[in-house]
């Protein structure tokens, strides 16, 4: 581990155990966490964490990332589940293959945390689409649904990877927003409700053209990914190691 990463480790380390940690049990009990912690985590630079540094980022490797999803899980679920959505959008932005005006328009925000992102990997499971992409004058239509999106209200971008033409998986960045033929639907949750998890419906949804991140061929294997599933266990080992 380099000495930034250590810094960084050390720094997650003080932000459990000072700030999040102390106030989890409150938490829990919110319908909505307060905003104040994912500014906490702004401040530390952790919505660039695994983005390069020439790109405005920290810099850190799987390994490293995975240690400080540990030691923010220790100190709140809640608080870091909605964080690590982010790191799916960020990827994508900092991609060599990611058109260079959303780059170029978004990297660094959202890097900063000035702007934070979500993720809806519908298009990923393997089977019958849930999601379809299809191109339409000037961009894309949305059709289908996203069962589970993370931190709504509490996110300004959301990365939807959809089914698209030729068994593909296309990659769009979509405004948290209201749009025509966009419906919410709160999921209640017995762990970590204060995340705002909500389904959303796709309805002949828009999206600009200049919203298109990407398109590949669908490999049903790219969701049993080591890189992602060791991430996500991180969040379980950090509350099992507080």
């Amino acid at each position: 581990m380099t000495t930034t990463a250590r810094d960084v480790l050390a720094a997650a380390r003080g932000l459990a155990d000072d700030l999040l940690f102390p106030d989890a049990m409150r938490v829990d009990r919110l319908d909505v966490l307060p905003v104040t912690h994912l500014d906490a985590l702004a401040a530390l630079g952790l919505y660039g964490a695994p983005v390069p540094v020439q790109a405005c980022g920290l810099g850190l490797d799987l390994a490293a990332s995975c240690a400080v999803v540990e030691e923010l899980a220790s100190g709140c679920l809640a608080t870091t589940f909605v964080w690590l959505q982010h790191r799916g959008l960020v990827m994508t932005l900092a991609a060599k293959g990611t058109p260079a005006a959303l780059r170029d328009r978004w990297l660094g925000p959202a890097c900063q945390g000035e702007v934070r992102g979500g993720i809806a990997l519908t298009g990923l499971i393997p089977g019958p689409p849930l999601l379809r992409a299809r191109p339409s004058a000037g961009g894309w239509r949305l059709d289908g649904e996203a069962p589970w999106v993370t931190g709504w209200g509490l996110i300004d971008l959301l990365l939807v990877l959809a089914r698209g033409p030729e068994d593909s998986i296309v990659s769009l960045i979509l405004d948290a927003a209201a749009h025509p033929g966009l419906t919410v639907t709160r999921q209640r949750l017995s762990a970590v409700n204060a995340s705002v998890t909500v389904r959303l419906g796709f309805d002949d949804v828009a999206v600009p053209g200049e919203r298109f991140a990407g398109q590949e061929r669908f490999d049903p294997a790219e969701r049993l990914r080591p890189d992602r599933l060791r991430i996500h266990g991180s969040l379980a080992l950090g509350v099992a190691g507080r």
